[in-house]
Order: structure tokens, then C-alpha cells, then sequence
């Protein structure tokens, strides 16, 4: 017997959008960083933005165990810039 550690289909997608959520707050985060001026706010937004890093790395380790890749697709659109 092969004990096999994978997620279902849906966990895989629930925790993709956790992913997604966490790397708009560390986006966040650090964009903000740069309009606070108080150094102890400043210190715990630093504080937050290393533990999101930290939580994001070990979230995309559970990741790497889905049971699914997505495809990429061989033309991608052109962004629009302008």
C-alpha cells in the first residue's frame, strides 16, 4: 500500500486562492511601508511582511502536492499597457 499525501481537486483550488489572498496583503504591506512614518507601526508592518513571506513558502509546499498542474497556454494575450 502506497501511502500517497495529495489533495483533492478542491483543496488544491481553495488553497491556491489563500496563496492569492496572502500575496495581495504582503503586496500591500509593503507598499504601505512606504507612507508610514510612525517606526513602530513601520516595525510590525516589517514584522508582518516577514511572516507572510514565511506563511506563503510553507503554504506553496502544500501546493507542490496537488494533484493537478495547470496548463500553460502556448500563446499568452499581449497586456495592455496604455
Amino acid at each position: 500500500m502506497i501511502n500517497e499525501k495529495r489533495l483533492a481537486a478542491h483543496e488544491a483550488l481553495d488553497l491556491h486562492e489563500i496563496i492569492n489572498f496572502k500575496t495581495l496583503g504582503l503586496a500591500k504591506s509593503k507598499l504601505m511601508q512606504g507612507l508610514v512614518f510612525d517606526q513602530e507601526l513601520r516595525q510590525l508592518m516589517e514584522k508582518d511582511v516577514q511572516q507572510t513571506q514565511q506563511a506563503i513558502a510553507q503554504l506553496q509546499a502544500v501546493y507542490a502536492e496537488s494533484p493537478f498542474e495547470a496548463p500553460v497556454p502556448e500563446f499568452r494575450p499581449t497586456p495592455i499597457l496604455n
